[in-house]
């Protein structure tokens, strides 16, 4: 990639952290108010990175077909499993998704799978936030799908189990600002300390489905390419 390309993309990428960011900001301002809107606002914005990857590289029907069940799958391995607090497949779908179709892709993977599964659990203040949660998931893992780490299992376990937290965290992050009154440090610890069983349950939720089934679902996952050549080429 030249040093003029780059520096376009890290442009872009900077101007919808900064969208991103100015509707999370606004929906906790505006006390979880208008929180469909912004759940649209954040799906266009996590389509712009994909869109402008592809306006110079043809986007294949598909690969649309691909993005489509990864976020059918991902949802159903969320909802039937709403009863059991964390417990759920939809992480492990995301990762995979964005360890196959790349960063731009796997954050489309992400938002998307927040906003359609919570259309079955219910919308709320809260969807923006877990758009932005599992977004993220889904490009973190794209950039480890440009690696040779995707290959490795052991290094997806630890990604995975890190991400159970770090999912709780931005979560805890929102109900902290909308929710916590008066805001201090301790109450801001507490916050956070509350949910810790929920996020090692995720955490653990995603090291055993990955430890189980990543190998054969990268396997397939090849195999299906080589055959149909439907996932996107990598850039670097």
């Amino acid at each position: 990639m030249s040093n003029k390309r780059r520096a376009k993309v890290i442009g872009q990428i900077l101007l919808v952290s900064v969208l991103i960011a100015g509707f999370l900001v606004l929906t906790t301002l505006l006390k979880n108010k208008h929180f469909l809107l912004f759940s649209f606002m954040l799906l266009l914005c996590s389509i712009l990175p994909a869109y402008w990857r592809f306006e110079r590289e043809p986007l294949k029907t598909q690969t649309l077909m691909f993005l489509a069940i990864l976020i059918a799958l991902a949802v159903a391995g969320r909802v039937p499993f709403a009863s059991l607090p964390s417990v759920q497949a939809a992480s492990f779908v995301i990762i995979l998704g964005g360890i196959s179709l790349g960063p731009e892709l796997g954050f489309v993977t992400g938002s998307t799978t927040a906003l359609v599964s919570n259309m079955f659990l219910g919308q709320g203040p809260w969807t923006p936030w877990q758009m932005f949660a599992w977004g993220l998931m889904g490009l973190t893992a794209g950039l480890i799908g440009r690696t040779q780490l995707r290959h490795k299992v052991m290094p997806m376990i630890i990604f995975g189990g890190v991400w159970g937290f770090v999912y709780g965290w931005i979560m805890d992050l929102w109900f902290a600002l909308a929710y916590v009154n008066p805001l201090t440090m301790k109450s801001f610890i507490l916050a956070f300390t509350a949910s810790a069983g929920f996020d090692l349950v995720h955490c653990l939720s995603n090291v055993v489905l990955i430890a189980l089934l990543y190998r054969s679902w990268e396997k397939l996952i090849d195999r299906l390419n080589r055959k149909y050549n439907f996932l996107p080429t990598k850039t670097h």
